[in-house]
């Protein structure tokens, strides 16, 4: 398997140190930013495979992070999950209006299985 990237956008290090484990374990390579500016700086000068990315942050939601991936002709391609803290998606406006940017959206805490197939489906349908 030759090493997917993979950029985790999330305010939570703990998440963050949870997330890199898990999918280092699968052989995936992790960058982390705790912030939007930030994540979308490592993006611009690092591409990636896919995002990972918390709606729910300080500075820049997850939804404003998302407008500027996809308005940006160079990272428009890249794909993106979502990540809530809820079963639901926290604010049902704002993921309506952006359901045809996103890849799909994982639920934290973590369950293992379901962020390794939730990346694995999304990379393997951009094969």
């Amino acid at each position: 398997m030759d090493h997917k990237r993979i950029l985790m956008i999330e305010d939570d290090k703990e998440m963050i140190t949870l997330g890199v484990l898990i999918l280092e374990k699968q052989g995936y390579t992790v960058f982390s930013a705790t912030n939007g500016p930030d994540g979308l700086e490592i993006l611009r000068h690092d591409p990636v495979d896919l995002v990972l990315l918390d709606i729910m942050m300080d500075d820049m939601d997850g939804w404003e992070v998302l407008d500027q991936i996809k308005a940006d002709p160079d990272l428009k391609q890249i794909p993106v999950i979502m990540l809530t803290a809820r079963h639901y998606l926290e604010d049902e406006q704002e993921t309506a209006r952006h359901a045809d940017q996103y890849d799909g959206y994982i639920v934290k805490p973590f369950i293992v299985r379901e962020l390794v197939e939730g990346v694995r489906k999304v990379l393997d349908a951009r094969q």
